[in-house]
């Protein structure tokens, strides 16, 4: 599929075609001659275990060959038998190994990992350990700035509540006191 997806850019529509029928006919040929091997497989097979057959004329000799014919029932009875138990015996070990798996994926549950602030000593102490007790003062080599206060901030912090400021403002004191701010 990726030769496809490499070469739909590059090739048109016809091209594309032609080349997807050859391969198909490639493979269509590979499973024939697959086919064909196995039937063969499965012939010099049967020669090899099941000689022909040979019809006894006597009623001993028959008998002498239905014998023999359960004699090997029994054996590939008992050998089916084995091989049943076994692959039942598999299938249980892998539903019992199944369940231990999720049983071990359900113990450990990872939990949600939460932010957690730690200082830098703390850090270094989980990182080297309790053995290392180290001690860092990140702020000791920081300047100190003192910060210059304007009159224009001043002002401001000394502004009160805005309901305030009218409710002195009310009543006849209030208008006066207006008039004079402005004049």
């Amino acid at each position: 599929m990726s030769l496809f997806l490499f070469l739909r850019k590059r090739l048109s529509s016809s091209k594309k075609h032609s080349l997807k029928s050859m391969m198909l006919q490639v493979a269509k040929d590979l499973l024939e001659a697959e086919e064909k091997e196995k039937q063969i497989e499965r012939q010099t097979y049967m020669e090899e275990h099941c000689p022909p057959l040979s019809y006894p004329s006597s009623k001993a000799e028959l008998e002498a060959l239905c014998r023999e014919l359960h004699g090997k029932i029994e054996v590939i009875d008992e050998e089916r038998y084995v091989l049943e138990q076994k692959a039942i015996m598999v299938v249980n070990e892998v539903k019992d190994l199944n369940i231990k798996i999720v049983d071990l994926k359900g113990k450990f549950k990872k939990p949600p990992l939460k932010k957690v602030r730690m200082s830098a000593d703390a850090m270094l102490q989980a990182l080297l350990g309790s053995k290392h007790k180290v001690s860092m003062d990140l702020r000791a080599n920081l300047k100190q700035v003192k910060k210059e206060v304007k009159e224009e901030d001043k002002e401001l912090r000394d502004v009160v509540d805005w309901r305030k400021n009218i409710e002195d403002k009310a009543g006849m004191g209030g208008r006066k006191k207006m008039f004079e701010t402005e004049s």
